[in-house]
């Protein structure tokens, strides 16, 4: 499985079965794009990339996220709720890729605005993973 999606996949379990997450968001409120006609509020991954860190003979990637947390109302509180429990997870939730390992998982920076069109709040998380291949 390639790394990005093994990565993501891993990411997206954990957060879908993290309970304190499904109470701010709801169930089945993760998505890659913004879904049209669902009212937030939802998390969204924005961008996922990847650059090959290959080190000491192992094959590796530097995974940069950015994914962004959407609350329904002008609400910072409500959307940093949201970013905290997107963090928390990813940086020190058990994450369970199928192919890959996390060697490194961090939380670089979150940022907020109030989306002018619809008087949302959005919490925008970017987090920094390194990731190396199982042993088979």
């Amino acid at each position: 499985m390639d790394a990005l999606e093994d990565i993501q996949n891993a990411l997206v379990s954990a957060w879908a079965i993290d309970g304190p997450l499904a109470l701010l968001i709801g169930e089945g409120a993760i998505f890659d794009a913004p879904p049209k006609g669902q009212q937030p509020p939802y998390v969204t991954i924005l961008r996922h990339d990847a650059v090959p860190r290959d080190g000491d003979e192992t094959p590796g990637f530097e995974h940069r996220l950015t994914i962004h947390c959407w609350s329904p109302q002008p609400s910072r509180a409500a959307a940093i709720g949201i970013a905290d429990r997107i963090e928390r997870v990813a940086v020190m939730g058990a994450l369970a890729p199928q192919d890959h390992i996390l060697t490194h998982r961090r939380h670089l920076r979150t940022e907020t605005a109030i989306d002018l069109a619809t008087g949302r709040a959005r919490a925008a998380v970017q987090l920094r993973l390194f990731s190396e291949p199982k042993d088979n």
